[in-house]
Order: structure tokens, then sequence, then C-alpha cells
């Protein structure tokens, strides 16, 4: 039986992740701020990336570590993830953890990256500074219930009824549904395939941020929305604009927005050699985000 620490155990993709892990039948420890008020499968574990001395207690035993933390809605994101990273590793290292998972960002590494793609890269190689093997799991927007991203593309549709917006809607990028991104999680832990290893995830379709807005539209509304694009909108009047109309705070959305103009596709579907199967539509993503939504207020 395998110990997987997973953190970020109650975010978007951890409380997927941890069930599915459970289900393989591994043993999980769910790593979280609060462990007394954790009520998911596993062991609660609680700890901090700022923590050190927290992760060497969290980290005790474990043979891999599954790392879904960043600090998007930090305006001094970039230095407070590096030093995560690296208190991850350090720690990871001297509990002889034998593999870190992370997901990182999709991005052509000659492009001029975004800060926060900048930020993703950075904590690739800080996660395995201290030899721990690593495998990087690199995705576009994940449309799922509850990810920021697409809850952007689903409240913009929702609350407007025609938009203006900028023209890096035009920027082509690669979807990718929450169902499977925890597939592949779960099919390269342990697996020798996959150590030292960086791979490109992704769905079926490359579109742009329009194509993504106008399926959405058909799929909650059964018609598309007016859509005008204007020459010039920046990234920081684009993360005003999205404060306003949607429930994203405009740091977040400002660190988001900054990658919007920069196309993130996969070049290298060589995962589907580790981890065979067909990725879903973004049709079929988009409804399953939605009925996890709707499943969700009905329990209210």
């Amino acid at each position: 039986m395998t110990t997987v620490l997973v953190t970020g155990a109650t975010g978007f993709i951890g409380r997927r992740l941890v069930p599915a892990l459970v289900e393989e039948g591994h043993d999980v420890r769910a790593m979280t701020r609060r462990p007394d008020s954790y009520d998911g499968p596993g062991t609660a574990v609680g700890a901090d990336v700022s923590d050190r001395a927290s992760l060497d207690r969290a980290l005790e035993g474990a043979d891999v570590a599954i790392y879904l933390v960043h600090s998007l809605d930090d305006p001094d994101f970039e230095r407070k993830d590096a030093q995560a990273a690296r208190n991850f590793s350090a720690a990871a290292a001297a509990a002889g953890v034998g593999q870190i998972i992370y997901m990182g960002g999709l991005g052509d590494d000659d492009d001029d990256l975004s800060a926060h793609l900048r930020s993703r890269r950075e904590v690739e190689g800080l996660l395995g500074a201290d030899g721990v093997p690593v495998t990087v799991l690199r995705a576009a927007i994940v449309v799922g219930h509850g990810g920021i991203s697409w809850e952007i593309t689903r409240q913009l549709v929702k609350n407007l009824p025609a938009m203006v917006v900028p023209r890096w809607v035009g920027t082509r990028t690669q979807p990718i549904a929450l169902d499977d991104v925890v597939r592949y999680i779960v099919g390269v832990v342990g697996n020798e395939q996959a150590m030292d290893r960086v791979f490109e995830i992704g769905g079926t379709e490359q579109l742009t941020y329009l194509d993504m807005m106008k399926v959405a539209a058909q799929a909650m509304n059964g018609r598309t929305i007016p859509i005008i694009t204007v020459p010039v909108l920046t990234p920081r009047l684009s993360s005003r604009w999205l404060a306003l109309v949607t429930d994203v705070d405009a740091t977040t959305g400002r660190n988001l927005i900054d990658s919007m103009t920069h196309e993130v596709v996969v070049t290298d579907t060589s995962i589907r050699d580790v981890v065979p199967g067909e990725p879903l539509s973004y049709r079929e993503s988009v409804r399953r985000a939605l009925a996890e939504r709707q499943a969700s207020e009905e329990q209210r």
C-alpha cells in the first residue's frame, strides 16, 4: 500500500482527488491547515507549507506527495510560492519521499511568460531541488465546479446579457475536465514511467476563450450571447471588470488574465502512453461541471 500525502486536500482538485486515491487502495493523508474541520476520506493531517516543522511531521513515512498549493490571491504570490516550494522540497527529501507530483501550467518556455506561469515554472524546479523525483502535469484551464478559471467563464455567461471583451479572448487554450486531471494524477502515483518527467495534459480540443464562452452559453442558456471584441482592455481594467461581474477577487483575476494573452495548448501527448485513455470533450466537461453545481445546490 502506498502512503500518499495530498496538500490542498480541501481545494478544488484536492477534494476530488482524495476519494479517487482512497478508492485505488492508497493510504491517503489529507493535508489541511484546519484538520479539525476536515470531514472527507483519508486521514486528516494538519500542516502549512510556510511552516517547515509542520511539513516534517506531515511527510514522515509518506511515499508520494502531491503538491496542489498556490497563492494567486496574494499580490506577493511569486515570493510566497517559491518559499513554500523550498520548504516542501527540503521536508520531502528529509522524510525520504520517493515522488512529488505537481500541477503546473501549460505554456511555451520560449515565450515571454506571465508572472503566473513563470512562478509555476519556478516551483517545478524548486520542488526537485533536494533530489526528490518530481512528476509535473502541466494544464491550462481545468473545467469543474468551483475551479476559478471555469467560474470566471460560467459567471460571465450567467450574469451578462451581452459582453464587451478584450482581444485576448481570441487566444487559443486547451481546457481539460477535472475528471481527467484526477485520472492523470492517480495514474502517475508511484509510476516509474512518470518519474522526473514533465507531461502536458489537455482535453480533446484547442479552443479560443471566445469559443469556450459560446459553448458554455449554449449549455447554460440554450442560446449564444452577443459578444463584441474591443482592441484595448488592459489586464488591470479586465481584472476590475471581472471583480464587478463575478465573485473572483481582482488580485486573482489579474494574475490569471495576465496568462490569457499566452497561447497554452498541448504539444506533447506522451502522457497517454503512461496513463492511457481518451480525455473528455469540452462540451462534456461543461456538462459535468454544471451538473455537479446543480447537485451541490440541491444538497444545501
